[in-house]
């Protein structure tokens, strides 16, 4: 078990250091009110809420007249890029008892309000339930290249890292402003997300101890071990612009894995070696961690899996909480969220945020 907790330490010390590497100077943790946004940016095609909207919510009437909204902009570092905007449903209720919260992140492309059905769900059954726009989405969108033009700026420069890792810094910033608020218990803060919000919720969880519970759906994978065996065609091409940019940069007639392997150490330094899943997955123990894949995920290969799983399952039988930890690959499940996994993520929340209690380390 020590081995284990000096392990998880070093890993965050040094995941620490690489994302202060490209950070603006600090601010004060300051959250302003803002206006509900009436007109979402979307960068690509919208896509549709049907598996959000199957999530189990309490039937109440008038729900939406029941729900208190609130959105703000929390100011994560100095930068235009540091405003992190936030939807905040919860119920209104006069009790002043403190509530679980969880934290949702949307996948490429789309935003916050994508979603709503998923944040209502949970609010309806007692959560605080928290959306935000990732790095270059929704609010801070400029345009609808905002994503694929930071990251091939970020290719060219090397002065952010757009791909995961500057929003999990703003999510240690929002777990920070989290564990402040007086309607939240601070010990009960889970955190989740679809595809690029799943690798969100995935290093955010191995950063930041203060996120008690994970479930990341469609988003772990093993980027090291795409490279080695030819598996990574499908992660590329879901953000082909920027491996085209790289490819040419570097004379290339094609995208091949060296351009692979040196965008990757570009703009998320460390991501195919000391912070891919091997090492980020099991520094999580003792929290509970749900993982949900897809079994014929081409973005997120099982075969990538194999050393993450064995080496998670191994540390969590090391902090003496084997029951913390769960994977399941859905038969017949492709890149997609499916209403199984919403269930399933609902599930494992009220198990570990209602009903049982939480052991951080």
């Amino acid at each position: 078990m020590e081995t284990t907790s000096n392990e998880a330490v070093d890993f965050r010390s040094e995941f620490l250091r690489v994302l202060r590497s490209r950070r603006s100077p600090e601010v004060p943790l300051v959250a302003e009110c803002t206006k509900p946004v009436e007109d979402p940016v979307f960068q690509n095609d919208v896509p549709s809420t049907e598996a959000l909207e199957s999530c189990p919510k309490e039937n109440i009437n008038n729900l939406k007249e029941m729900l208190k909204e609130e959105n703000l902009h929390l100011h994560t570092e100095a930068a235009e890029q540091g405003r992190l905007p936030l939807l905040i449903l919860s119920l209104k209720e006069k009790s002043e008892e403190r509530r679980p919260a969880i934290v949702f992140m949307h996948g490429t492309n789309t935003n916050k309000e994508w979603l709503r059905p998923w944040l209502e769900a949970y609010a309806s059954r007692g959560y605080v339930a928290i959306g935000l726009d990732s790095r270059y989405h929704g609010e801070r969108a400029g345009t609808k290249t905002a994503y694929r033009d930071a990251l091939i700026s970020s290719w060219k420069n090397g002065d952010t890292m757009p791909f995961i890792f500057d929003t999990v810094w703003d999510l240690i910033k929002l777990a920070e402003y989290l564990t402040q608020r007086e309607d939240i218990d601070p010990k009960r803060i889970g955190i989740t997300g679809i595809s690029l919000g799943g690798m969100h919720a995935w290093f955010a969880a191995a950063a930041d101890t203060r996120y008690s519970v994970t479930v990341p759906l469609i988003g772990v994978q093993g980027f090291r071990w795409a490279i080695d065996n030819d598996e990574w065609e499908a992660r590329v091409n879901s953000i082909k612009p920027l491996f085209e940019e790289a490819r040419i940069d570097m004379g290339k007639s094609e995208i091949d894995k060296e351009v692979v392997e040196k965008v990757w150490n570009r703009i998320a330094p460390g991501l195919a070696s000391q912070f891919d899943s091997p090492y980020s997955l099991p520094v999580t123990a003792p929290r509970p961690l749900y993982l949900l894949n897809g079994a014929k995920d081409p973005r997120c290969p099982l075969g990538g899996l194999v050393v993450p799983l064995e080496r998670a399952q191994k540390a969590y039988e090391e902090t003496a909480s084997p029951g913390n930890f769960k994977f399941v690959a859905e038969d017949g499940v492709g890149h997609e969220v499916t209403s199984f996994m919403i269930k399933e993520t609902s599930d494992w929340f009220d198990k570990f945020l209602k009903q049982g209690s939480v052991t951080s380390n």
